[in-house]
């Protein structure tokens, strides 16, 4: 790689891999070390999230696509060395198995302390499920995030805003009166609909275009990641001044 040209995004957006589009790898164990190098990098390298997600799912019969998805990450690593609660879905975004990835980050204090890109178990029979689900592990994530605050003697007397940019679904999870068409995501909704009751958590709409769970959820062009990025505090501690 020391000789490899830096790009300015971890993954092309009209990529769309699949389980069997390419030749299969000769060595998939140097796929798999490179993968799991990738992955504990996300602990402080949110911009890659949502890739790294992405080739995690072939690890047991990597393919000369994926690998050359894991190099371009490689590759936007070298160029961006120094870079150091919404959720979000992408509705059936696998073109696999249509399963959608949720994405959620938390701010404390204007800080960002927890964040998850992570592909959902089921597939959704709609964009509302899909969201639902998103906002239930966000609201599962705030709720330990309080408690673990709690147990270290901090009191947080006012409740948590958690944001969505989807109005349907925060107009469904703060109607106490479920119809018939949105009873398939009862249980995710009841969840998050306690805790607006109790008070923990309340609701709020964002714009798409200020959605940066999008990050988690998406391969973007190189202006959004920016921005993204920007907006997520991260910054380049070998950026001149």
């Amino acid at each position: 790689m020391l000789g490899s040209k830096p790009i300015n995004t971890p993954m092309d957006p009209n990529v769309k891999l699949t389980a069997v589009d390419g030749e299969i790898l000769d060595d998939p164990k140097t796929y798999r070390r490179l993968v799991g190098g990738l992955n504990y990098l996300t602990v402080t390298r949110q911009d890659i999230a949502f890739s790294v997600s992405l080739v995690s799912q072939f690890l047991a019969t990597p393919r000369i696509t994926h690998w050359n998805v894991v190099i371009r990450i490689l590759r936007y690593l070298k160029g961006a060395l120094g870079r150091g609660g919404f959720s979000d879905p992408d509705w059936a975004g696998s073109p696999i198995d249509r399963r959608p990835t949720t994405g959620y980050y938390v701010f404390l204090g204007g800080n960002l302390v927890s964040w998850k890109s992570k592909k959902q178990p089921l597939v959704p029979r709609s964009s509302a499920k899909s969201e639902y689900r998103a906002m239930a592990h966000a609201t599962w994530e705030l709720m330990w995030i309080r408690q673990l605050l709690t147990e270290l003697g901090f009191d947080y007397p006012s409740s948590i805003q958690l944001c969505c940019d989807y109005q349907a679904a925060i107009h469904i999870v703060s109607n106490p009166v479920f119809h018939e068409r949105t009873k398939h995501i009862e249980v995710d909704c009841n969840f998050v609909r306690e805790k607006i009751q109790q008070g923990l958590v309340s609701t709020c709409h964002v714009k798409t275009g200020e959605q940066l769970a999008d990050i988690f959820t998406n391969s973007l062009r190189n202006e959004r990641i920016q921005y993204l990025c920007n907006k997520l505090g991260m910054i380049d501690i070998y950026a001149p001044t």
